[in-house]
């Protein structure tokens, strides 16, 4: 389908309109992870309408030797952080053990850094045995996104959810494989960045990421409270 005009004010419309289609998933009480910076305000409206808890779900490339653009893999946050190589890129580019450790060493200090700033000392949540619902504002190639996907699967995640506002379908094709669940409320065409479905496409801050995580505080007392009743 064509769309000659943004679909969403802003991402907090999009949250809204997004909570909405995931209603059913109240009752599983779901965890919600947010892919920052974007993802984080459409992902707190998401867990405000389920009562669940949001967390954000941090991932740092890791490039190849001499050319840090390319992926070779991704460290992936998380209660265990994971290592997620690209077996097509390691194969091509071959770089040493020793090069990949120290890269993963550095990309895990770069997480631990942006986690301190988001949410201080608290850990990440356990996603073992959990219907997890992971959230961006949008996906355009789905690279990002994939990989904090496999490594969901390897932490044993009972049931994962994909859910945005938008991407293009042949994206969603792809990493069909590596859900149980996509949810996606618009697959427009021609697609050619996600900033172009949004009315306000203004970049998130990480002030807005700190409040939006405070403020969600009280849907996770809630949650807790009914998981314990």
């Amino acid at each position: 389908m064509i769309f000659d005009a943004p679909k969403f004010r802003d991402r907090t419309d999009a949250g809204r309109q997004l909570a909405a289609a995931l209603t059913g998933f109240a009752a599983t009480d779901p965890l919600v992870l947010a892919l920052p910076r974007g993802g984080v305000p459409v992902g707190f409206e998401v867990a405000k309408a389920l009562r669940a808890r949001l967390d954000v779900l941090l991932v740092r490339k890791i490039g190849a030797p001499g050319h840090s653009e390319y992926g070779i893999g991704a460290v992936v946050d998380g209660e265990n952080p994971q290592l997620v190589l690209n077996e097509e890129a390691m194969a091509l580019v071959q770089p040493s053990d020793d090069y990949v450790e120290a890269e993963k060493r550095r990309q895990l200090l770069e997480i631990e850094r942006r986690r301190n700033l988001y949410l201080g000392s608290r850990p990440a949540a356990s996603v073992l045995g959990r219907t997890v619902i992971v959230v961006d504002d949008g996906i355009a190639t789905g690279g990002t996104v994939r990989v904090a996907l496999k490594a969901l699967r390897k932490d044993r995640a009972a049931h994962v959810v994909l859910a945005v506002p938008v991407a293009p379908q042949d994206t969603l094709d792809l990493i069909k494989t590596d859900v149980d669940e996509v949810v996606c409320l618009a697959t427009p065409e021609p697609f050619r960045a996600v900033g172009q479905f949004y009315e306000d496409f203004t970049q998130t801050t990480d002030a807005e990421v700190i409040r939006l995580r405070h403020e969600a505080e009280q849907f996770e007392r809630k949650s807790s409270m009914r998981s314990a009743g």
